[in-house]
């Protein structure tokens, strides 16, 4: 995949997290501005490249700030992520990153976060008690995993205003997740504590977003990457 005008890129997920194991794949997540002048035509450009092996997921630079303003915490990452984990990082991904509080929002990161975990716990419910082959195991506690990492960094965004990608006790997020894994329902105690923590705290989040820096922001970028085309006769 070969994709120009990459703004930001940097290492994510499991690795980012510091919950990797030998063999772990390593995902990346970018974003990247399309040219200016192949968003005037009819059939506008691709939005998302996807890619596996190696993992990568680069969206254009308008997507990316639509998910974030809804409070996606998959693409949140990418403007959180310690400094030794980016790969790509240019001056208007600087930009980005100097705005990143202005794309939270209280209810929206609510949602976004515990919608993802309550994912996460519908998964683990749907394979049953436990009695399952070796492979569904581990993808059980993988998502065991993920469950309290959504409900932890989400709580953290809520009531700082900050993220912080590396969890601090990777070995706890392992043992919770082989206990989910032998008893599924394990899972359940630590997501409601978890809805009523943001039910009972007042977060330092606004209502809204200031989408306003959002889009001072894209325009930056397009801009930037205007280079009139030749118009046919």
């Amino acid at each position: 995949m070969t994709v120009t005008n990459i703004l930001l890129s940097g290492v994510v997920g499991s690795t980012a997290y510091g919950l990797a194991h030998p063999g772990s794949d390593v995902d990346r997540l970018g974003l990247f501005a399309a040219p200016t002048e192949t968003l005037h035509g009819l059939h506008g450009p691709k939005e998302s490249h996807v890619t596996t092996a190696p993992d990568r997921t680069l969206h254009e630079a308008a997507k990316w700030c639509r998910l974030a303003l809804g409070g996606n915490p998959t693409v949140m990452e990418l403007v959180w992520l310690p400094e030794e984990l980016y790969e790509v990082r240019t001056s208007l991904g600087d930009e980005l990153i100097g705005i990143r509080s202005s794309f939270l929002s209280a209810r929206r990161i609510r949602d976004a976060y515990l919608g993802y975990a309550t994912q996460q716990f519908r998964k683990l419910v749907s394979r049953g008690d436990g009695s399952f082959s070796a492979d569904t195991r581990k993808r059980t506690a993988k998502h065991a995993r993920h469950l309290r990492r959504l409900c932890s960094q989400g709580y953290e965004l809520y009531t700082t205003g900050r993220l912080t990608i590396r969890v601090a006790d990777p070995e706890s997020y392992h043992a919770f997740g082989e206990q989910v894994a032998a008893d599924p329902s394990a899972a359940l105690p630590l997501l409601r504590h978890f809805e009523a923590a943001f039910d009972e705290t007042r977060g330092v989040l606004p209502e809204q977003p200031d989408d306003r820096a959002a889009e001072a922001w894209l325009r930056r970028v397009r801009q930037h990457f205007y280079t009139p085309g030749t118009v046919p006769a």
